[in-house]
């Protein structure tokens, strides 16, 4: 057991690493779109991208650790691997969670939270094995400074992830804090809001650029057009928010903000089209121009009240995108039949030269557009699996 220690021991002093020092990362994703967050990092220059299900693993300097929390707008967190060791037994976890240096990371002044996931282990019981990785780490601070960390699960000063998989363990610290998705703009939500980081995808996928109009003739909370004005001009999506590294006892505060600077100089200001929102409901047009001014883009982006059977088109070609509702927030199956049905008609009948994207809920109900989708994305919804449906409207 003492050669197995030493050699995790080595491998995993990353409180020392250097702005310029390699981290194994990685960036825990939502089904259906690790490739769109995989090409995320290959843009902002990460190493060793590959994506599995569920997230995407990468390397790179603390600079790059910093970016990815500013930028990525489809991951929901970003770990830093701590270290790695076989773990078949409550007993092994124990020690193995001993190795790590936790001296570097925490005081006892500083408070601790520990979560845990388990897949194919011969430990079953996950909120157990989070209790024995916390044992372990107050157990070695006590002994070596003669006092302990509290435990704080709502907002601790350091956040352990502990991932063991078929009988291997990965101890992580989560850099993230609140979820990734949380940008810090949108207070106001309706019944169903769209997760930001869903929304991001989704724009991502319909490629638009800003050099055509941008409409969601049912807005909701604005996620949709929101997001996909802050990819377009370049602002970084956590530029406006707290993390929870900026807690841990090795930020660098002097690289951080050269690496926020950096990324908010590369931002532009302007759109030359213009991008609409509409809803029926006047509760959500006032959230949407509220989530707007927070974000700062109420003076690109206009919010009006209108039923989706009055969208008239502003222009000769644009992107429609939309997220209608598939049973969570509407009436019944007949009520939404019609609604997909008029869909349908609103789109052939005026939208001719405009590309839409659609997010279905609801196979059997978008089957009452009566067009044929020319793309088919996979999505997921929090656990509903989706897709979002592309028609090119000739």
């Amino acid at each position: 057991m003492s050669e197995q220690r030493t050699v995790i021991r080595r491998k995993t002093n990353m409180s020392k690493a250097s702005a310029s020092g390699p981290l194994a990362l990685f960036a825990t994703v939502p089904l259906g779109i690790e490739e769109l967050t995989a090409a995320e990092l290959t843009r902002l220059g990460a190493e060793a991208v590959s994506a599995i299900r569920g997230g995407v693993s990468f390397s790179g300097d603390r600079r790059m650790l910093y970016r990815s929390l500013l930028q990525l707008r489809t991951a929901s967190r970003i770990l830093v691997q701590l270290g790695q060791f076989p773990c078949h037994s409550p007993e092994e976890l124990y020690d193995g969670i001993r190795t790590l240096p936790w001296g570097e990371l925490l005081t006892p002044a500083m408070t601790l939270a520990v979560d845990c996931t388990l897949r194919d282990s011969g430990i079953t019981h996950s909120h157990f094995a989070a209790l024995k990785t916390k044992d372990a780490i107050v157990d070695l601070l006590r002994d070596t400074t003669g006092s302990r960390p509290n435990i704080d699960t709502k907002s601790p000063d350091l956040k352990v992830n502990v991932h063991i998989a078929r009988n291997h363990c990965t101890v992580s610290l989560d850099a993230s804090g609140d979820p990734l998705d949380r940008r810090g703009w949108r207070l106001d939500r309706n019944d169903a809001p769209l997760r930001e980081t869903l929304a991001a995808a989704i724009m991502l996928h319909t490629g638009w650029d800003g050099t055509v109009p941008l409409l969601d003739p049912m807005c909701g909370s604005g996620t949709l057009l929101l997001e996909g004005v802050s990819q377009v001009l370049g602002r970084p999506p956590g530029a406006g928010r707290q993390f929870g590294l900026m807690r841990w006892r090795d930020f660098d505060r002097r690289l951080w903000e050269a690496a926020l600077q950096e990324e908010l100089a590369k931002a532009v200001e302007t759109l030359a089209v213009p991008v609409l929102g509409f809803d029926q409901d006047p509760r959500s047009i006032i959230a949407c121009r509220e989530n707007a001014r927070r974000a700062g883009l109420d003076y690109l982006v206009a919010f009006d009240r209108k039923p989706f059977s009055e969208t008239q088109p502003c222009g000769h070609q644009g992107v429609l995108v939309m997220n209608p509702p598939y049973g969570i927030r509407m009436g019944d199956k007949h009520s939404l039949q019609q609604l997909y049905r008029s869909i349908g008609e609103v789109f052939k009948r005026r939208f001719t030269g405009w590309s839409a994207y659609l997010l279905a809920g609801d196979l059997e109900l978008a089957k009452q557009i009566g067009l044929k989708p020319s793309r088919r994305f996979v999505l997921f919804n929090g656990p509903l699996e989706c897709r979002l449906l592309k028609y090119d409207l000739y």
